[in-house]
This record gives C-alpha cells, structure tokens and sequence, in this order.
C-alpha cells in the first residue's frame, strides 16, 4: 500500500455495491470480500469509522498474545489485528494461522458471505454518532487521502447524508443489527467501555472463550487506557509513519472521551441531529449514550 499511496491526492468517494468509499480501498480487494475464505476460528471486530476500531485492536492483539504479557514484547497491533478489507503488501493479512484477528468498518452488504452462520466471532463496537461525526471531521484533517472539510458544519451535513467513506452511520448499525441473528455476535458500547474497561474486557474474554487469570486481565486493562496507547508506538498510528496521514495533525487519538460534539454542535445543528436521529432510529433497540452521567 505504500507503493500506491506515495503520492497522495484526497480524492472524491467512489460507490462500491451502494456503499460510498475513498480512495484507500482498491476495486481488487473488494471483489475478493464476496468469497473471502472465513475460518471458524477468525475473530471479527467490526465499526463505524471513528468508534474505537484502534482500541479494540490493541485490546484483541493482548487478549490473544501468545508469551509474557508482563514483558509487553508484541508487534505494533495493525500487524497482529490488521484491515480486513484494505490490502498490505507489508502485512500478512490472509495466510496467517489461526485464529487469525481482523478489524472492518464493511457493511454488512460487503462483508464475506461465508461469514454468515459460522462459528467465527464477531464483536461490533457503536459509538455515538454525535462523537462520531465530530471524532470523523478531525480524522478528515488528519488523512491525507480524504477531503478537508471547510467548516464542522458543512461536514455534518455530509455526515447525516452518508457522503463519508464507508458511507452512513445510520445504514451500517441497523444493517448489522437487524441481521445479528446470522451471526456469532456480540454487541458492545464504546461509551460502556469509557465507563468500565475492566468490565468491557471481561465480556469479550468470555465471549472469545479465552482463559486468562487476574493479573493478566490487569494488565491488558491498564495498557488499553486511553494515555498508555497514544504514548505507546506499537498502539498508535500516528507514530507508525504512514504516508496517507499528516502527523502534524492530531488524528487517530486526539481524546477518547464522551462528549466532546458539546464543543463542536451548535444549538441549531444539535436540534437538527437529535430530529434526524429520532426519525431515522425510532424504536432501535440499542441505547446511546451521549454524555458520561447518562
């Protein structure tokens, strides 16, 4: 991929099967998605962009990590929990052994057949679509690949009208929900995991049917903090070089909190999300949580 992005233009999104895409993802690789060779054993963690895709891959890459956990010694986790849907000539992301770890933001229209009425894993992490967009619009300025928004207003409004890469946040949740019965899966709220990470880890030990004693549990918990991963090179991409990313621009851990659209909605474009979100998520079943105390 580094040979493709090494001079790097944003480019407008492109349809793929209905779903709007940038640039960073190759026709080639897509069309392979359909027919992907899932294993029983793979684990899946899928999002939205911008909802705790990094987080989790450092949390899965320990949960799973063979050796010392007290001695840390591990590959970055974009090597060991890699892109499904994005191809690496750096990364082995196919031919691993088992049970190979995969993240994707693909709806569910994209995601390989073969991995409906498996045995394989999947967890989907949601966030709040109001810290979303925001989290989305600094990411916009971040990503070389991607159009730089003028103003956060103008990108709400192509946010609420899915003209993003992977398309509308309000599609890809229902879309996954409403067919969660074709799948292994286990639903889990990014705010949840802001509130009690120790109990977020648990739930997907258990879920994962992996056996790790306490002081292991530990010590997964205290590097998947929000401070230890964006200090640790192995955790955050900001460090990692890539060329389709501007590292002078905060980008892919600027906070990690619950809230932050407070600073960036205006009464007018906050009175327009929750009617558009009432509209579009009537009667949806999961709960959002838009502020720590809720």
């Amino acid at each position: 991929m580094a040979d493709r992005m090494s001079n790097i233009q944003p480019e407008k999104l492109f349809s793929y099967k209905g779903c709007n895409l940038s640039s960073i993802h190759t026709i080639e690789r897509l069309d392979q998605m359909e027919n992907y060779d899932v294993r029983d054993s793979d684990v899946f963690v899928v999002t939205y962009p911008k909802s705790g895709t990094i987080w989790m891959q450092n949390i899965m890459k320990y949960i799973y990590m063979e050796g010392d956990l007290q001695t840390g010694e591990c590959n970055a986790s974009y090597f060991e929990v890699p892109w499904l849907e994005i191809a690496h000539k750096e990364i082995n992301t196919d031919d691993r052994p088992s049970p190979r770890l995969f993240v994707t933001h693909l709806p569910y229209q994209l995601i390989p057949k073969a991995l409906k009425n498996k045995k394989t894993k999947v967890i989907y992490v949601y966030r709040n679509p109001k810290d979303v967009a925001v989290s989305f619009y600094h990411f916009h300025k971040f990503a070389n690949y991607l159009e730089t928004p003028e103003n956060f207003g103008a990108f709400l409004q192509t946010f609420l009208n899915g003209q993003v890469d992977y398309g509308s946040w309000f599609d890809h949740i229902k879309s996954w929900y409403n067919h969660r019965y074709e799948f292994n899966i286990l639903f889990q709220s990014y705010e949840e995991m802001i509130k009690d990470l120790r109990m977020a880890v648990l739930k997907f030990i258990n879920f994962l049917g992996r056996s790790l004693d306490n002081k292991s549990i530990d010590i997964i918990v205290e590097r998947a903090t929000f401070k230890n991963m964006k200090t640790d090179p192995k955790s955050n991409y900001e460090s990692a070089g890539f060329p389709y990313f501007d590292n002078s621009v905060a980008g892919f851990m600027r906070k990690g909190i619950v809230g932050d659209w407070k600073h960036h909605f205006t009464v007018a474009e906050n009175e327009m999300f929750d009617r558009i979100f009432q509209e579009k998520m009537k009667d949806f079943p999961l709960k959002y949580i838009w502020e720590i105390g809720d």
